[in-house]
């Protein structure tokens, strides 16, 4: 099938926050005019006066980033001739794409009949099946009502307890459940259906064996319209608090045979599936013996592509918008180096000793961020700033670079330490805790490293805060300067 060609001029992002912010620096790299839209909560937003046309596009909150006919009204509007979903909101909605394509308008993503075939997890098993691929014994969309039920006793009955409860729609950690006997499936079964029917409005799921205590790693790919298919290297994501990730460590630790094997993989997943532009696939790997399966493809720009970018190199938003372009991949595998190691943390308005309840609804008071060697923030925050109750609670990405393991982790702690947020709490003292955790420095983690480690949350906080301000007041003071300068 012939490619065209097209050289964008102006690119709408269709989403908030810190990966508005990302996008848009790409964008004015690339000499492209720029485009945002936001929801009235998010007036307040950073990237709203950075972008060179802002169009507000309601009320919302979250309603009009997920309404495809005001987003393509907007561009429009704007004379975007190309949009960038970002990620999360309609990132992985086939309808967006198809909806760009018929608008007339680039898509820079996939196209609609791989969002549509990947994003169901179902049909993707089918695909790395066709592939060859190792993948999680698993069941395809349970039947309705009595039948369904039957079908997924008779799954547990084969492979045993605990199994995993998925909707088939589902992503971002979300509409997971794990049953860990015939009785607590019989009682789960019609909640996960109604949980996915309400998040994903599609009650489909299925039956998974589950992995105890595996990690979790995924590879990030490029691939462009003429079938080149390249890696990024490897990230380990096992770190996470209800099914969603803390922590994303760059390469991920594992033997070169079995980081070989799965590069070789996630290339053929992608090659079977007919993918274009930038996407992630996700393994899970026995902590033990290093075997490895398919869980699933995420077709979208990963919260945590930064680690990628800063071992490689690589602005994965630039080869994004060339690949959307119509041009071949600009890098050959062979120019792909990881060099030493990386570790994204993504900073959060949170308090972790209270089960991460989000912060919402408070103002930075005093906002102090990180630098130096080796660092890397990509947020949303200022002081002064309100963290709306609308929407997710992340603050800021940092992304710190080292030449080995142990001197990563002395630079994440050495930022760590250097930030101060006042005001609300985060999950920067939970970090530091971490950093000092003796399993963690070694290397040693899987998914269940929160559960494993209580530990870690007896940190100091909220006398670590006050001793902080407190000197920052005492040496401003001293040079006789405003404190809330900073």
């Amino acid at each position: 099938m012939a490619v065209t060609k097209k050289k964008i001029k102006k690119v709408l992002i269709a989403n908030r926050g810190e990966i508005a912010l990302r996008i848009l620096r790409t964008v004015k790299e690339l000499s492209m005019d720029s485009v945002v839209i936001y929801e009235k909560p998010d007036s307040e937003a950073y990237y709203i006066r950075l972008a060179d046309d802002a169009i507000m596009i309601g009320d919302g909150p979250r309603k009009d980033y997920l309404d495809i006919d005001k987003i393509i009204w907007a561009a429009r509007k704007s004379g975007a001739d190309a949009i960038h979903p970002g990620y999360g909101f309609l990132s992985e909605i086939p309808e967006f794409s198809a909806e760009c394509a018929r608008a007339g308008i680039v898509f820079i993503g996939p196209p609609p009949d791989v969002i549509r075939n990947l994003g169901n997890k179902v049909v993707a098993r089918d695909i790395i099946e066709k592939a060859n691929l190792p993948f999680i014994p698993g069941t395809k969309d349970l039947f309705r009502g009595d039948a369904g039920l039957r079908e997924a006793i008779a799954f547990g009955r084969r492979y045993g307890y605990p199994v995993m409860l998925k909707a088939s729609s589902g992503g971002g950690g979300r509409g997971i459940r794990k049953v860990i006997n015939e009785a607590d499936l019989e009682i789960q079964l019609p909640q996960a259906r109604a949980e996915a029917l309400s998040a994903f409005g599609d009650e489909n799921v299925y039956v998974e064996k589950c992995i105890e205590a595996p990690r979790h790693v995924e590879i990030q790919i490029l691939a462009d319209s003429y079938g080149n298919v390249i890696h990024l290297g490897s990230r380990d994501c096992s770190i996470q608090r209800r099914h969603q990730k803390l922590l994303e460590i760059a390469p991920a630790d594992l033997p070169p045979d079995v980081l070989n094997a799965m590069y070789g993989a996630a290339i053929e997943a992608a090659r079977v599936a007919g993918y274009v532009n930038a996407g992630t696939v996700e393994f899970l790997v026995d902590s033990r013996t290093n075997e490895f399966w398919f869980m699933e493809m995420n077709t979208r720009l990963q919260v945590e592509h930064t680690v990628t970018e800063e071992l490689t190199g690589v602005d994965i938003v630039r080869e994004q918008i060339r690949i959307a372009e119509g041009e071949h991949l600009s890098i050959p595998l062979e120019r792909i180096h990881l060099m030493g190691k990386a570790v994204q943390v993504r900073i959060n308005a949170e308090d972790p000793k209270n089960n991460f309840m989000p912060e919402g609804g408070k103002r930075v008071e005093v906002y102090q961020s990180a630098g130096g060697p080796g660092v890397r923030l990509d947020g949303l925050v200022y002081q002064g700033y309100k963290i709306p109750t609308e929407y997710d609670s992340l603050m800021v990405k940092m992304t710190v670079r080292g030449f080995n393991w142990e001197q990563t982790i002395q630079r994440l702690k050495r930022s760590l330490e250097g930030f101060l947020i006042v005001g609300l709490k985060s999950t920067v003292p939970f970090y530091l805790a971490i950093c000092d955790e003796p399993d963690f420095q070694a290397g040693k983690f899987d998914t269940s490293y929160i559960e494993t480690h209580p530990e870690i949350f007896n940190y100091p906080e909220a006398e670590r805060e006050i001793a902080k301000l407190s000197r920052l007041i005492a040496e401003t003071h001293a040079k006789k300067i405003n404190p809330y300068a900073y």
